[in-house]
């Protein structure tokens, strides 16, 4: 008889009783059976706290004149109508988003949907676009294109495929036999959806909404662009307009509330569950609904979303090139891209590896240590790029003088504000990976470590490098920390498109908008290979 296969069912993440053990192995290299080596702990801990040093001077000099003082500027009608404005940018931005992202994946993943493979490539294709480029795409189309519906627009279109890629990787990977077993109880397709499917796919859009919250919150470029005032851009107001550094930090102590917000109901919503199995069936393929007479209502929907996100900026980019001529001055790329492609990847690569200590302990054993050094770090996200780059501008010129206008603190900044990018793809290639394959590993011989080489770390690979692309397509198009932080004569492809739309001239900033598209599709592509499993034939 053969085994049953092991169960597909939620089960609490905490330690289950083992007849070898009281504790369950965790498998952590270098660590005994069920305890994260301290070295592990060391690593998360010295990440945490390099994030949350920019916190700290944001704080103090906030709470510079007093607690009172510092109430008085924050009980203001106008930060009043910057926390409605925000709010509403998150709350309607972040449905449009979970509704386009889950709806496309699953008309892509599990309907008979004509050029499947065309559609996912489409629906992953607008991270590699800028938010704030889309935004100069839509203006330069749309006279007087601006405000809330603008801002929600542009951002639901730059940010809705960080909601699809996870929902469409699970899609994928998920063993559909509890959807048909539902099916077989009665159930319809989409009550079997909702009570099964939903419940399967939380983590990955609990995780995928998350990112488009914080990115929301530190938007600034787009949000300029389109005169929606935020926090963000009217912090940047307070630092480069007014010199007024301690009503700048004040309002982003309330940002920083805004974020611990979003943090604490994600964690609320995901809870204490996960998914998993181990055997030959998660590899089996869906069966695939065919949509019959919904078919051209599919298609036409599937493709007015790849118009809007991806036809209509390249068509602006387009037209803008086309008018570049003996008129304008030429456009020298060489520099500002070699600077891009330098400091994206060795960011991308610190930020990984930074990230791998934390998402280990908590894929493994959430404990409050692990939790506590994952909210910290997305806390530290959140926070405009301009607000992490004046914090460690103070701190270089104070403590480290040499450093200042160096390229490690740039990229320190690139750490703090990407962690979580890599965080969430990290952490899920882990939890992806069963524990008991390492412990099986070390049954047979190998060492922690080699048994983490050898076993682990391949399975791991696609979900981190999907977080390696994450980081490089993030830095390469960040702007106001690069626009404080950059070594003298240092500039990057965003900071030279942002100089020179700043200035209305359409034409100069176009090709720059071009290279950075034709920069991060390549890292695009890579994403949507990361995602994708092909399961067993």
């Amino acid at each position: 008889m053969a085994p049953a296969p092991a169960p597909t069912a939620p089960y609490p993440t905490g330690p289950a009783p083992s007849p070898a053990s009281p504790e369950p192995p965790a498998g952590v290299p270098g660590g005994a059976a069920g305890r994260p080596s301290w070295a592990l702990r060391g690593a998360a801990a010295l990440v945490a706290a390099l994030c949350v040093l920019p916190l700290l001077v944001v704080a103090v000099t906030a709470l510079q004149s007093g607690p009172a003082e510092a109430f008085a500027l924050v009980w203001r009608p106008r930060v009043a109508e910057l926390l409605r404005n925000t709010v509403s940018l998150v709350v309607l931005t972040g449905t449009l988003s979970a509704v386009l992202g889950v709806g496309a994946a699953w008309l892509v993943e599990r309907t008979a949907l004509p050029g499947a493979g065309l559609w996912r490539v489409a629906f992953v294709a607008p991270l590699a676009v800028p938010a704030f480029v889309n935004s100069f795409a839509w203006a330069a189309l749309v006279p007087g294109f601006s405000g809330l519906g603008g801002a929600v627009l542009v951002t639901t279109l730059s940010y809705f495929p960080f909601v699809f890629l996870p929902v469409a990787a699970l899609l994928r990977s998920t063993d559909p036999g509890l959807e048909e077993a539902a099916r077989s109880l009665g159930l319809g397709p989409v009550r079997t959806f909702l009570r099964v499917g939903l419940a399967q796919l939380r983590p990955a859009l609990l995780g995928g909404l998350l990112l488009v919250a914080l990115h929301l919150l530190a938007e600034f470029g787009a949000l300029e662009m389109l005169r929606f005032p935020t926090f963000t851009t009217a912090i940047l107001d307070q630092y480069e307009v007014a010199f007024d550094s301690r009503s700048g930090s004040v309002l982003a102590l309330v940002l920083m509330g805004l974020a611990v917000t979003v943090l604490t109901l994600e964690m609320l919503a995901r809870g204490r569950t996960r998914h998993a199995r181990v055997g030959a069936g998660s590899a089996r393929r869906p069966t695939r609904a065919r949509l019959g007479a919904l078919t051209v209502p599919a298609l036409l929907a599937t493709g007015g979303l790849a118009v809007l996100a991806v036809g209509v900026p390249a068509w602006s980019i387009g037209t803008w090139l086309t008018r570049t001529g003996e008129a304008y001055e030429p456009v020298v790329l060489g520099p500002a891209v070699r600077s891009t492609l330098g400091l994206a990847l060795v960011a991308a690569l610190v930020t990984t590896v930074a990230t791998f200590p934390a998402a280990w302990l908590l894929a493994r054993r959430r404990s409050r240590f692990a939790v506590l050094v994952e909210r910290v770090t997305y806390l530290a996200s959140s926070l405009p790029g301009v607000v992490v780059a004046l914090a460690l501008i103070a701190l270089a010129i104070g403590y480290a003088r040499p450093l200042y206008q160096t390229a490690p603190v740039l990229v320190l900044a690139y750490a703090v504000l990407f962690v979580p990018r890599a965080m969430v793809t990290t952490r899920a290639a882990i939890a992806a990976v069963p524990p008991e394959l390492g412990d099986a590993a070390r049954a047979l011989g190998d060492g922690p470590l080699r048994a983490f080489a050898r076993v682990q770390l391949p399975l791991m690979l696609r979900g981190t490098m999907a977080g390696f692309a994450l980081v490089f397509i993030a830095v390469s198009t960040e702007l106001t920390a690069t626009l404080l932080l950059a070594p003298t004569g240092t500039q990057t492809l965003a900071t030279a498109f942002w100089s020179a739309s700043s200035s209305l001239d359409y034409a100069a900033a176009a090709p720059y908008a071009a290279a950075l598209v034709v920069l991060s599709a390549p890292l695009t592509w890579l994403l949507l290979r990361s995602g994708r499993e092909e399961p067993a034939t």
